[in-house]
């Protein structure tokens, strides 16, 4: 807190507008550097409010008495689910709870279902090593070459970036337990690796890009606004397609010549200033050399889309938009009424043939079929396209169409275990009201007919109830929920107050610990119209949770388990 008012006093007596410089995504803090203080009275209520905040915190924590929310049982069962080598405890894929797997079927698993495939190729620790420095090398060349075309404030990213540390990206496999038999999905943790510096850049690039893609859809809000407006005629049908593995079958040939025909038929539309040859070089790195663990062992992916790359969804929008572009939208403008693409799920409005008036499509009818073919045109990408039909799923929507109009519910995963905060969880009583609050303003946009927000909402309390709410603590919760739909609207409408006129407070939530309104009272008596801010926020975090504790990307070494020894053995088999 100290810091930020310093740093805004440092600049303001600079005369430096913090937004010529900043750019949010690049932001990396500057280490080892402390601004110079403020002005004597700002400095001095700086001193007295954290004072007042010490006295009244020790104050309290001395007087609490020791909190839990776990009962004895639990804390054993947990405490040997922990230390028990034997288990692996994961979080599932379209988050649908927690899973637990033996280590030893986890292990092979991946490695049957994944990592020894065609896709990747097993490295050994020296070569693993010396393709990381390698690879680390040239980007920093290629860094240094083009950094005089850059702006400041990507320079000062990259160069902050060098001097963090690094780690090797890590591979594990995500439970699909709605699927029989439950598979895998391969995820790649790139967080703070070296690679992951100039793809978090490539990402801000391609924003750049993004107005070139008329299929691009951002979420499922900006599809409730844009079928608002839409009149239909009596034999427009609805249709989604999905890709298989869209990032493993977007090869990076493939994907590279689409950024190459992008720049050169959209040049007079791109930025002239945008670094397209060091975008390239790089996105062509990024792509060809995802060196990344799975417990002891190293691999390198050989096909596709970098898997956890920062870049990789804008990376896959952008590539194939420009597909879509030149093969898609200008050949079948005439039948697509409306064509929208999230990532890998496609949401389209088709006119079939005329006086077609059924539920079901013509089944002859070739120029869908030509449509069909199109999409399956790009590399090995594949399309897995459903029938026309007047009411279908798309995002989190079920969507139909009624009397030429797009009527809309919201749609719930048969499998969906709503695992919503229970009472005795150690969160912020703003989280829950938070829930609250965002979940019938949901509803409320989504659900065109008046009964469907009611029925939805009401299946919402009841489940809220059997996680061990009353229902008299989330009665004034949904009746202020129910009143602020309007003011969300106005408020998602108007430009929020930029973040440089914020002051947030960042405070770890304790249940018996100092309220928030406590915290704020001091800072108005004590700094508030005097730090160089025109509003605050608390930012309260939440402690360790469950999966915090219990669900860990890497794997540990342990003597003969390790995933070396499970290869080992899959081979000798083999052999």
């Amino acid at each position: 807190m100290a810091y930020k008012i310093r740093t805004k006093h440092y600049l303001l007596e600079k005369n430096t507008n913090i937004s010529d410089n900043y750019i949010p995504q690049l932001y990396i803090k500057l280490t080892n550097w402390n601004p110079p203080p403020t002005t004597e009275d700002t400095e001095n209520r700086l001193t007295l409010f954290e004072k007042l905040l010490t006295t009244t915190t020790t104050i309290n924590r001395n007087n609490r008495s020791p909190f839990t929310n776990l009962t004895y049982n639990q804390k054993q069962t947990l405490q040997t689910l922990k230390k028990n080598s034997d288990f692996i405890i994961i979080p599932t894929d379209k988050n649908l709870g927690p899973a637990i797997l033996t280590r030893q079927d986890y292990i092979s698993q991946c490695l049957s279902e994944h990592l020894l495939t065609n896709n990747y190729q097993q490295l050994s620790d020296k070569k693993a090593v010396e393709k990381i420095n390698t690879t680390k090398s040239k980007l920093i060349q290629i860094f240094n070459e083009h950094k005089h075309h850059l702006k400041d404030a990507e320079t000062t990213y990259f160069l902050r970036s060098f001097k963090t540390q690094h780690r090797t990206p890590i591979f594990y496999g995500m439970p699909k337990v709605h699927k029989k038999p439950m598979k895998l999905r391969p995820v790649v943790s790139c967080i703070n690796s070296f690679s992951s510096i100039f793809s978090n850049w490539l990402d801000y690039r391609m924003k750049e890009l993004l107005f070139l893609i008329p299929s691009y859809i951002k979420n499922s809000n900006q599809l409730l606004d844009e079928l608002q407006v839409l009149k239909l005629p009596p034999n427009a049908k609805l249709f989604t397609a999905d890709a298989t593995a869209m990032y493993t079958n977007i090869d990076t040939e493939t994907g590279i010549q689409a950024f190459h025909k992008i720049f050169q038929l959209y040049n007079h539309l791109i930025p002239k200033d945008f670094p397209k040859d060091m975008f390239l070089r790089i996105l062509r790195i990024v792509m060809e050399n995802n060196v990344f663990k799975f417990g002891d062992t190293f691999w390198l992916q050989t096909q596709g889309t970098a898997m956890g790359t920062p870049a990789a969804p804008l990376y896959s929008i952008l590539t194939f938009g420009f597909h879509e572009n030149t093969a898609i939208l200008p050949i079948f403008q005439s039948n697509l009424i409306y064509y929208k693409r999230f990532i890998d799920d496609i949401f389209g409005i088709w006119l079939d043939q005329p006086g077609n008036t059924s539920i079901q499509s013509s089944p002859h009818d070739k120029t869908w079929i030509h449509f069909k073919n199109n999409l399956n045109q790009f590399g090995a990408l594949r399309w897995n396209v459903e029938p026309l039909t007047t009411s279908t799923t798309f995002l989190d929507l079920s969507l139909s169409i009624k009397e030429g109009r797009i009527t809309t519910t919201t749609f719930q995963k048969p499998l969906n275990l709503y695992l919503y905060i229970p009472p005795l969880s150690a969160h912020p009583p703003s989280c829950l009201k938070g829930l609250i609050t965002g979940e019938i303003y949901r509803y409320w946009k989504q659900n065109t007919e008046e009964t469907d927000f009611i029925s939805i909402t009401t299946n919402f309390v009841l489940r809220l109830l059997q996680r061990g709410h009353q229902l008299e603590n989330l009665r004034p919760l949904l009746q202020s929920a129910a009143a602020n739909i309007e003011y969300i609207n106005i408020r998602n409408r108007t430009d929020r107050r930029g973040q440089d006129d914020t002051m947030y407070i960042h405070w770890p939530f304790h249940p018996t610990d100092i309220s928030k309104n406590t915290i704020r009272k001091l800072y108005n008596q004590t700094l508030q119209g005097h730090d160089g801010f025109k509003d605050l926020k608390m930012a309260i975090s939440r402690p360790k949770n469950l999966r915090d504790i219990l669900c860990k990307t890497d794997l540990p070494n342990i003597k003969n388990k390790n995933v070396s020894d499970v290869l080992n053995h899959l081979q000798s088999q083999d052999t």
